[in-house]
């Protein structure tokens, strides 16, 4: 193996919106062609619609919890909330509560919010933000959910099923993307072989993928694709989810982390498919 670009006569599938340039070029520096496709869309909720509703929803009652998802999202809030004129009112009004952020772009959002987190998930992982508030107790609290593109119905279920009130505070939603082409021309060369490899960063993108080959007639030949030869890698379980609930063969490292998804790949793509160079 090329030690300098191990992934040399690989191909990889980007299919993440934010970032996938960046994420292509570091598989380029390890050798590999890189493919794009986006699988979704980010689009912003009207601020005087659905968003402008949940905030006034949060500022109607004291919140004893917040918990921020992504970094784009919490930001997108409060930014929102300032163009209505109620920015001030609602940092003030989640001053006092508990913020707890999953992971480091959250926590930096809301450090730049000018409030200070309460707690952070190691493993940037929404399942740790849900298991550490039932495990401290959330019976009888009213907890802000700013959710991302997804409603995050399970998470929010589990909460009040634990006794909270849950407010979700949807900032924005996914879609698919403007341009399908290049996610299908992905799909086609993973199913043809010329794909060896495609990296998930969000559930989202993880779903739609399998939702746009089974909307399109290819879903059963992406899937033995999977199963014979395409290395599915995700970020983290959360992400891997749309995989393993279908009992679909992928990888997940051990830190949720971007680095070592494409480390990931690297140990593993060539191990496995020799043959392929």
């Amino acid at each position: 193996m090329d030690e300098q670009e191990p992934l040399r006569g690989f191909t990889v599938g980007v299919t993440a919106e934010r970032k996938a340039e960046e994420i292509a070029a570091v598989f380029r520096r390890r050798g590999a062609e890189v493919r794009l496709g986006a699988a979704l869309r980010t689009v912003p909720l009207p601020e005087d619609g659905e968003l402008a509703a949940a905030t006034d929803a949060v500022l109607a009652a004291p919140v004893d919890r917040v918990v921020a998802i992504t970094g784009v999202g919490f930001r997108g809030w409060i930014e929102a909330a300032a163009q209505r004129g109620v920015g001030d009112r609602l940092l003030a009004h989640l001053r006092s509560a508990e913020v707890l952020a999953r992971g480091a772009k959250a926590r930096g959002a809301v450090r730049g919010a000018g409030l200070t987190e309460g707690w952070t998930a190691d493993s940037e992982e929404s399942a740790e933000v849900l298991d550490h508030l039932l495990t401290d107790g959330v019976a009888g609290q009213r907890i802000a959910v700013q959710v991302h593109g997804e409603p995050m119905h399970g998470f929010r279920d589990a909460l009040t099923a634990a006794g909270a009130e849950v407010v979700p505070v949807p900032v924005y939603r996914w879609t698919d993307p403007a341009d399908l082409a290049p996610l299908d021309a992905v799909i086609d060369a993973a199913i043809a072989g010329s794909v060896h490899a495609l990296p998930f960063t969000s559930a989202a993108a993880s779903a739609n993928v399998l939702g746009r080959a089974d909307r399109t007639g290819r879903g059963e030949e992406l899937r033995r694709a999977v199963r014979d030869r395409v290395l599915v890698a995700c970020v983290g379980p959360v992400t891997a989810a749309p995989w393993a609930d279908e009992g679909l063969p992928h990888v997940v490292p051990p830190r949720s982390r971007t680095a070592a998804l494409v480390k990931l790949v690297v140990d593993e793509l060539p191990a496995r498919y020799p043959l392929q160079r």
